[in-house]
């Protein structure tokens, strides 16, 4: 059997007239949506707008959860109490699915963004107060990690999906590189298709000391808020079709 990836990216993430990132020709090349939520952008038009665009398109829709940090966006790493954040995650996965089954489509899986994101692979608490919030809305909605994280141990018999990062750069751990460090993002678009379609039909990575990282994940990442960014994500797609990797949604 050929391998089988599937691509995703961070859309909606704009916030009143300010746009980020050209979320229709996104919706072109990925098979999954992460549309925020917004707690650290968006807002209930841009919601609407992506999901109609989604659904016409056959993109599976995700909520694209995060801290309440609409001036950092949502890239500043928060100390929420469990009960709070919970009640947090719920009220946006309940609001994306709200505006999603108005335009014909649903929720179909959640992934956290930025500073949550990357707390959650490490902090057993908060992961477990962002799978509590899953299970709370719908247990049956698979959550997008890193492999590796802590969510896998306080899913608590949720589905917990494996994601890889085609433009970000690795540590030897699996990890990745904080925004705040040099080269954590890279930019060079042969070296990212390249890397995707190393991570997607062999399952590994090179980490910033040269060593190659397991990635053991169904689901790539391709940023829409990058310089470039549609002309990379169809690069990738079409690096991936070369190589004979079957791009489809895992949820």
């Amino acid at each position: 059997m050929p391998p089988v990836i599937d691509v995703n990216a961070d859309l909606g993430e704009g916030f009143g007239r300010w746009d980020l990132g050209d979320d229709d020709a996104l919706l072109e090349v990925v098979t999954s949506a992460n549309v925020a939520c917004g707690f650290h952008a968006g807002d209930p038009l841009i919601m609407r707008r992506v999901c109609a665009g989604a659904v016409a398109r056959g993109v599976t829709i995700g909520a694209q959860v995060s801290y309440r940090d609409l001036a950092g966006f949502g890239r500043r790493e928060m100390d929420v109490a469990p009960a709070e954040l919970t009640a947090e995650v719920l009220y946006q996965i309940a609001a994306l699915d709200g505006v999603a089954r108005a335009e014909g489509g649903r929720v179909a899986y959640v992934k956290p963004h930025g500073a949550l994101y990357n707390r959650i692979v490490r902090d057993p608490v908060q992961a477990a107060a962002v799978a509590d919030a899953v299970r709370a809305y719908d247990p049956a909605l698979p959550l997008l990690t890193l492999p590796g994280s802590a969510v896998h141990e306080a899913a608590g018999g949720l589905t917990v999906v494996a994601e890889c990062f085609a433009d970000r750069a690795y540590t030897p751990a699996g990890a990745l590189v904080s925004r705040r460090e040099p080269g954590a993002v890279i930019h060079d678009r042969d070296a990212v298709v390249a890397r995707a379609v190393r991570m997607a039909a062999e399952g590994t990575v090179e980490a910033v000391d040269g060593s190659v990282v397991d990635i053991p994940a169904r689901s790539l990442c391709v940023h829409g808020d990058t310089s470039g960014a549609v002309g990379l994500a169809r690069a990738v797609r079409a690096a991936l079709a070369e190589a004979g990797v079957r791009v489809e949604p895992f949820a």
